[in-house]
């Protein structure tokens, strides 16, 4: 059964990872069981970028992907957004800092020009958002025309006994590590609930075709637990 609807107001969510955002890496890395850089090196790839123009991190945390993402094309300029003021804090610190534009904003309301960037990923972003088909329009508004994006993303547990051992560590054990890491139960099962509730890849996929998106596919990583989809303007 799934668990009731998550409040993702824009107040609610500043208000949740705030809370947790200095031990918001090392939960990230238990509860991916290591796996969640690599997720994104990958997300990276396939966007297939070019060395030059300006690449957009949408939804950045505490600046894992945006990292990747210079990392992979150094001659880029990044921007990256979080409407978490404390995510931002943490990521200007990094030693990559310096060479990445940060901004405090909703993924809803970029502040950025139309057609402003050749690419764009966001990682755990979009089901934290209330509304997926509006923050792709977003994305699609300030892509330049042939431009790429990814979206790495949580997915549903299948139904059935093949999604058992899923459920059972997005019921049981995320929230735990929450508990014992974090001290915050609440933010890790808001985890859960908004994975639960979340769309499937065939779904997601879809509302990137009604945001504009075009050439849209997708692959799945830790037993189809993540997706990783891409999309071109």
């Amino acid at each position: 059964m799934k668990q009731s609807l998550p409040n993702k107001s824009p107040t609610a969510i500043r208000k949740l990872f705030g809370a947790v955002a200095d031990r918001y890496n090392l939960l990230n890395r238990l509860m991916s069981l290591g796996q969640d850089q690599r997720w994104r090196r990958a997300a990276v790839r396939l966007l297939n970028l070019p060395q030059h123009g300006w690449l957009l991190d949408a939804g950045t945390g505490t600046g894992d992907l945006a990292v990747a993402l210079k990392e992979r094309c150094p001659q880029a300029s990044v921007a990256a957004c979080d409407i978490t003021p404390e995510m931002i804090h943490l990521a200007k610190q990094r030693p990559e800092g310096q060479s990445i534009h940060w901004v405090i904003a909703d993924a809803h309301f970029l502040p950025f020009s139309k057609d402003q960037f050749t690419g764009i990923a966001s990682g755990f972003m979009v089901r934290n958002t209330p509304d997926p088909i509006y923050t792709f329009s977003e994305q699609h508004r300030v892509l330049q025309p042939s431009g790429r994006m990814v979206c790495l993303e949580t997915t549903p547990p299948p139904e059935g006994w093949i999604g058992m051992p899923i459920r059972f560590y997005l019921r049981r054990i995320v929230p735990l590590l929450g508990k014992i890491f974090a001290g915050n139960p609440t933010a890790y099962a808001y985890l859960r609930d908004s994975t639960e509730n979340f769309q499937n890849a065939a779904r997601l996929a879809h509302i990137l075709k009604q945001a504009g998106f075009n050439e849209v596919f997708w692959i799945k990583r830790m037993f189809g637990a993540v997706a990783i989809h891409a999309g071109r303007k």
